[in-house]
């Protein structure tokens, strides 16, 4: 394990561990967490993504928890996190799109995923990135960076911690935009408890916009399916 100061964050990097999301939240449990604490694996046994899923960490892909201290949940910050692993993928010239909330995918096919959860006084936002392999999943397809460029690590990393602050100081209404340029399924049906229903997009309070007929709803959380 290595402490290494690096821009405004404190870097601790593991060869193998179980997750770097549940290092995490132990080190807030424990009362050891401050804010921008960064904790990398080069692989994971147990990682996981949301709803418990298995995220397969094999050597070679970004497997990284941002620690961040947070009062209250804000449901902007899903949007945040994406527009900001999104615009590090465009920097090396490889155009990626967002399916909601935050699941960035490159030709359809799904790249990196992030598990945002929140402990006391502190948010850890898990963020997996495909970029020697991709596993086989049984539910969607997968990808790697490194079919469409050469992507250094370290050089990843790097930039994403740059977009990542850089994108939580940004206005919302600017992210919620580039969200919106980034985003496939907008304006397509979508399942929202049971119905088929239109997405349209977000609010300014990070809510998801749903019609149905005539009718408009907000939805928070993970309550839609596309």
């Amino acid at each position: 394990m290595g402490f290494i100061k690096l821009a405004t964050y404190k870097l601790i990097s593991f060869d193998k561990i179980p997750s770097t999301q549940t290092y995490a939240l132990d080190m807030i449990a424990d009362g050891n967490a401050s804010d921008h604490i960064v904790i990398v694996a080069e692989a994971q046994s147990a990682g996981r993504g949301r709803f418990k899923r298995t995220w397969v960490s094999h050597h070679g892909n970004l497997y990284a928890s941002f620690i961040f201290s947070s009062d209250e949940r804000d449901p902007r910050l899903s949007y945040v996190i994406a527009v900001a692993i999104a615009e590090t993928i465009l920097s090396f010239g490889i155009v990626p799109q967002i399916k909601w909330p935050n699941d960035i995918l490159i030709n359809g096919d799904k790249v990196c995923g992030v598990l945002i959860e929140y402990s006391g006084r502190f948010v850890v936002c898990g963020i997996g990135i495909n970029i020697k392999t991709s596993p086989t999943v049984e539910q969607y397809k997968t990808t790697h960076l490194n079919k469409y460029a050469n992507v250094d690590k370290t050089e990843l990393l790097n930039r994403l911690m740059r977009n990542i602050d850089k994108w939580m100081r940004t206005d919302f209404a600017v992210v919620r935009a580039r969200w919106t340029d980034l985003a496939i399924a907008l304006n397509k049906p979508v399942k929202y408890r049971g119905e088929s229903m239109e997405l349209i997009g977000i609010n300014e309070n990070g809510a998801l916009v749903l019609r149905h007929g005539s009718k408009y709803l907000m939805a928070y959380g993970d309550e839609i399916s596309i």
